[in-house]
């Protein structure tokens, strides 16, 4: 099944079909916040594979005009990333986002982006408060975030970084961004 967010068709990721084109992304020097820089294109694949396999984590491939354009994860926070982290309540849906890298940038497309990632969440009308915990270093993508509605909540330390926990209910973004979720 594909849907179709602010003119980006979101699908769901195949791991083995999709790992090159994800090996190059987030190796890149850009997604050091992914950390995967060194990962080989096995380590991808099994790392797509096993949230291929996980009933509480899913990948999705965002694709404009049917180019490979970014990757979107859903998971449960009550079940991973921030199980036991935070009080989850019903509606929580935890989200990550990374897009591709490019020589040439476009003004405005990574919100294009987040705009679609978070549309695409809140149509399931099961989707409450859309969570995320970037690295507290990653202040370009607290803006971001920000400027679609997320509010944040506080730093949580998870094993692999500090965090800023934060929250998108569907009436921020919807307020932020002008869009009908």
């Amino acid at each position: 099944m594909t849907t179709q967010d602010l003119t980006f068709t979101i699908r769901p990721l195949d791991p083995l079909k999709d790992a090159e084109v994800l090996h190059g992304w987030v190796t890149h020097p850009k997604a050091v916040y992914w950390m995967m820089q060194d990962a080989r294109l096995e380590d991808v694949e099994r790392a797509y594979m096993e949230i291929a396999a996980d009933e509480h984590h899913h990948a999705f491939l965002g694709l404009d005009d049917g180019v490979p354009v970014f990757l979107m994860e859903r998971y449960d926070p009550a079940h991973r990333e921030l199980a036991g982290l935070y009080e989850a309540q019903p509606g929580d849906v935890g989200m990550h986002f990374l897009v591709a890298p490019t020589d040439k940038p476009v003004h405005g497309f990574t919100r294009r982006v987040v705009t679609a990632v978070l549309a695409h969440l809140f149509a399931d009308p099961r989707t409450l408060r859309v969570v995320v915990e970037p690295d507290v270093r990653n202040t370009a993508v607290h803006a971001l975030n920000e400027a679609v509605g997320f509010v944040p909540e506080g730093e949580i330390a998870k094993p692999e970084k500090r965090a800023l926990l934060s929250f998108c209910t569907r009436e921020r973004f919807e307020a932020a961004t002008g869009v009908a979720a």
